[in-house]
């Protein structure tokens, strides 16, 4: 988004700080208060309208300059695609929800995963449903009373049982293809979903097997609980399948999230799940699911291209250069901007959006792959999205505890985020792993040019 590149000033990142410290401060003290999800009382695109007022008030020019600005920021094609693409993403979770995509997901997991490997089965079908679905706190609500229920019965520790779904939460949220996070990552660094997915996955997988051997070792149940198998049809969890595997092939990415809600909707009308009229306004529902992501990018959009404008991204780049010496540890400080980001605002969305400008400029002068930035933008977020005991995620999760366990229990157990961090740094200090992936990706690429 437009770049004056001799331009560099502190007071052109001000509102973007007005921003941070505004939703960050909102939270503080109304956690201080005792109000519960704290974080999430304050809709983030207030706090960025509040941003977008001081610098209107503070940088210098015409205010119809300076609108005009605003306007090809928020209208710039790459935060159009992605609020598009967030419409879509809301539509598919919603209608193949209310078709019992998810109630099906669940349903088949609990009936064949044996329930002597409770907590692998817990992390495996929170994996599934958080890939499927595009959102951790949504495979969180689904799996989050069957968990405590099921642990009460077989002896694993509470807070290990709250842990593994948590971990498999966090995959998902971090890998799926209609996550908030990954559309943020791939559009503000300009790739392609599957490219980012394939990088992600390289990284992500080796951390979930090991969380699941883990898991194995250390998770097995004192009394083998009693599993009551639910009704379910297989079909209902097709639709994910079928977005999933289109993503990854390669097809266009509206075409794919525009064929899951045509399919999901289909079936549920099949099985009489809702009329044509009420699949009219689920998915619409999704649409406002989307409502606050969807503003929030198109302000952020505008505000980051005013703060660009200013010298504001220039400052950051400049002031940060100063601790990096090259490609490696340009990579650890997207990732150290981006960790900093979500644990000041407890939403690894927003911390995308308000890193990933600065991270594409970062990326582009120290030559890190955009298909790697966008993977560590992702990564790092969802790390710290799990981890954090404000996070939307673990409240929602020790809810369905009562509360009887404190997030200092489940944070050592959380075995997938620590782990996922483990591979990240070594895939960033090890230049010859990132060079046989990136390689192994690109001769994917070179197979899907060709069917």
């Amino acid at each position: 988004m437009g770049n004056d590149e001799n331009k560099k000033s502190f007071i052109g990142l001000v509102p973007f700080i007005v921003f941070i410290l505004i939703y960050l401060g909102t939270g503080i003290l109304l956690h201080l208060k005792g109000t519960k999800l704290a974080f999430y009382q304050l809709p983030g695109p207030v706090a960025a309208f509040v941003g977008i007022i001081v610098a209107f008030l503070i940088f210098k020019g015409k205010i119809q300059d300076k609108f005009t600005t605003f306007l090809e920021g928020c209208g710039h094609p790459d935060i159009m695609t992605m609020c598009i693409i967030y419409l879509l993403a809301g539509a598919f979770a919603v209608v193949s929800k209310a078709m019992g995509g998810v109630e099906a997901t669940v349903n088949f997991g609990i009936t064949y995963i044996p329930p002597q490997y409770i907590a692998v089965g817990l992390f495996i079908i929170g994996a599934f449903i958080s890939t499927a679905t595009g959102t951790s706190v949504g495979a969180i609500v689904a799996l989050g009373p069957i968990a405590v229920g099921l642990g009460e019965k077989s002896g694993v520790p509470m807070p290990l049982i709250l842990a593994a779904v948590m971990g498999g939460a966090m995959f998902g949220d971090n890998l799926s293809v209609i996550s908030d996070t990954t559309i943020a990552a791939t559009k503000t660094q300009n790739v392609e979903m599957k490219d980012k997915f394939r990088i992600n996955m390289y990284i992500a997988l080796p951390a979930a097997v090991l969380t699941i051997i883990l898991l194995f070792l250390f998770a097995r149940p004192e009394v083998i609980p009693e599993v009551v198998s639910q009704d379910y049809k297989l079909i209902k969890v097709f639709p994910y399948i079928f977005v999933l595997v289109m993503a990854l092939i390669g097809v266009n990415v509206f075409v794919v999230l525009a064929s899951g809600v045509i399919l999901s909707g289909f079936i549920g009308l099949f099985y009489g799940d809702f009329t044509l009229l009420s699949f009219g306004q689920e998915i619409y529902n999704g649409f406002t699911n989307m409502t606050e992501i969807f503003v929030l990018s198109l302000l952020t959009g505008g505000m980051a291209q005013l703060v660009t404008k200013e010298g504001g991204i220039e400052w950051v780049i400049q002031t940060v250069q100063k601790f990096i010496s090259g490609k490696r540890s340009a990579k650890i400080g997207i990732g150290l901007l981006v960790s900093l980001a979500d644990i000041a605002v407890a939403n690894n969305t927003v911390a995308i959006l308000i890193t990933g400008n600065i991270t594409k400029k970062i990326s582009e002068k120290y030559e890190v792959d955009a298909r790697e930035s966008a993977a560590f933008l992702d990564i790092f977020s969802c790390i710290w999205q799990g981890l954090i005991p404000y996070g939307a995620q673990m409240l929602v999760l020790l809810g369905f505890a009562n509360d009887s366990v404190s997030p200092m229990e489940i944070i050592p157990l959380l075995w997938y985020q620590a782990l996922l961090g483990f591979f990240t740094i070594i895939y960033i200090f090890v230049p010859k792993i990132s060079e046989i992936i990136l390689k192994i990706v690109d001769r994917k690429n070179k197979k899907d040019e060709k069917i």
